[in-house]
């Protein structure tokens, strides 16, 4: 056993300074940047809101809806989705932190003990008794920066991952409040077809008794009577929808779908904001999506540099110090031990192992350029086609009132008409199927317009802003 005289702390204090000096001195990660040419205003700017504000986080509210918010609110609270977007997160963090310990010393532990019998022939036997605890430290210097590229990875990859959460979030939010949209459309149509069944029943009820009294044919009561019966055929598949749009509600909620159900018949109560979309080199910043693919590509950065520094030696450390006694179960006069210990390490053939990782990584970092090079122009694309919709169904919806109005006007005129007795009652039951229709084609425009502003929020990021101090933003402000 060596005696910690004969190698001073202070020399062991010069050496492992050393190694931390060497290993702050390790190649930075290299980063990658796509080339990107952002435009400096949308295509479809004439249909922008003019106004400059921030889209609010809980941007939903802005629809005027109680039920809605409250809806987003619980799928918020509940949805299987969110929670298994949240359990990643979770498992990225316990990732992040397995990897962050490699950068600090092992420490380890021990004690032995026992007794052992020996007898020569001819000789007594003789008991040695031993007893000896110790304590260990393990550390690779990253002289290469080797860890900390692998650390520096997960971290990114538990950004990403948080971004992905967030990316879950709006999707679920965006999701709830469609399918709330499709079930209100679904119950106007249901109305108007049923009221436009009830004046075909009618009329068909006034071709028989025409019939039965000579002055209609054969040919009138059929054709009423296909075209009631096309009516019975139309409502069907409108139950069905309906029934079908609440279950995927209910699914977005994390509810069984039997018996779920929302109070709303139609969108007198609902108004459709329209967002500022600000300004397309802005986007970067408020997609989460977008967020993850840079930090993707931050790992893949990290992923590079590390199988890059594996293809040099590495370099460790250890140090162990011991109590050691020749007594059974104590460490009575017992005798000190210390000894501290380098080693360097270098693969002399690993049949280009290491070198083909490096190419795999670099061939991965190249792939997630190309995607997160996509995943910006798919973005640009989202935004440009919500404010075409958004202002196209405005004008469509305009134009759709205007022709209810007049569909309303003819009614009453053929009401008065009626009275006087220069109008038939058919013409009556036909101006009022012109106004259902106007209604109902008018319920479906304002669907659309929902969607399309639900859309705009969507493709904006929701409201959501990538923090500052992340990495990441800095890198996406350049």
């Amino acid at each position: 056993m060596t005696h910690s005289s004969s190698f001073p702390w202070r020399h062991r204090l010069l050496a492992l300074a050393a190694a931390a000096a060497l290993a702050a001195c390790a190649t930075p990660i290299a980063t990658t940047r796509p080339d990107l040419a952002l435009p400096g205003t949308w295509a479809e700017a004439s249909f922008a809101n003019a106004a400059d504000r921030a889209v609010e986080r809980d941007w939903w509210r802005g629809f005027g809806s109680d039920e809605l918010a409250r809806l987003i609110d619980e799928a918020q609270a509940g949805s299987p989705d969110l929670r298994i977007a949240a359990e990643r997160v979770t498992q990225a963090e316990l990732s992040a932190r397995l990897a962050g310990s490699s950068l600090y010393p092992q420490v380890s532990v021990g004690a032995d003990m026992g007794s052992q019998y020996s007898r020569t022939r001819g000789e007594a036997g003789v008991t040695r008794d031993a007893t000896s605890a110790t304590i260990g430290i393990n550390y690779e210097i990253d002289l290469w920066g080797r860890v900390a590229a692998v650390n520096e990875s997960a971290r990114a990859s538990l950004r990403g991952s948080r971004y992905d959460l967030e990316t879950a979030r709006l999707s679920l939010t965006t999701g709830v409040a469609n399918a709330y949209f499709q079930v209100v459309a679904a119950r106007i149509q249901l109305d108007v077809t049923r009221r436009n069944l009830a004046i075909a029943e009618k009329l068909f009820s006034i071709v028989e008794a025409r019939y039965r009294n000579g002055v209609a044919s054969a040919l009138d009561v059929s054709q009423q009577r296909t075209t009631v019966l096309s009516q019975r055929a139309t409502i069907l598949p409108l139950e069905v929808a309906e029934r079908q749009s609440l279950s995927a509600l209910a699914i977005l909620l994390g509810r069984p779908p039997q018996g779920m159900t929302v109070a709303a018949m139609d969108f007198s109560a609902i108004s459709v904001p329209e967002p500022a979309a600000g300004l397309p080199s802005t986007l970067l910043t408020r997609r989460p999506d977008i967020a993850s693919a840079e930090a993707s590509l931050a790992a893949a950065d990290a992923n590079v540099a590390a199988a890059r520094a594996a293809l040099l030696p590495t370099i460790s450390l250890s140090g162990a110090a011991g109590l050691a006694s020749d007594s059974l179960l104590t460490l009575s006069n017992p005798a000190f031990s210390v000894g501290i210990t380098a080693s360097v390490l270098r693969s002399l053939f690993d049949a280009d192992s290491k070198q083909n990782q490096v190419e795999v990584n670099e061939s991965s970092r190249r792939a997630l350029v190309e995607a997160y090079r996509r995943d910006v122009h798919a973005a640009l694309k989202e935004v440009d086609d919500a404010l075409a919709n958004v202002g196209r169904f405005r004008e469509q919806q305009k134009t759709r009132e205007v022709i209810r109005d007049e569909a309303a006007r003819s009614l009453r005129l053929s009401e008065v008409q009626l009275r006087e007795g220069t109008a038939t009652l058919s013409t009556l039951l036909d101006a009022q199927r012109a106004l259902f229709t106007a209604e109902n084609e008018l319920a479906l425009v304002v669907q659309a317009r929902l969607g399309a502003s639900v859309d705009l929020f969507k493709a904006l990021g929701g409201g959501w802003e990538m923090p500052a101090s992340d990495p990441t933003a800095a890198r996406a402000s350049r």
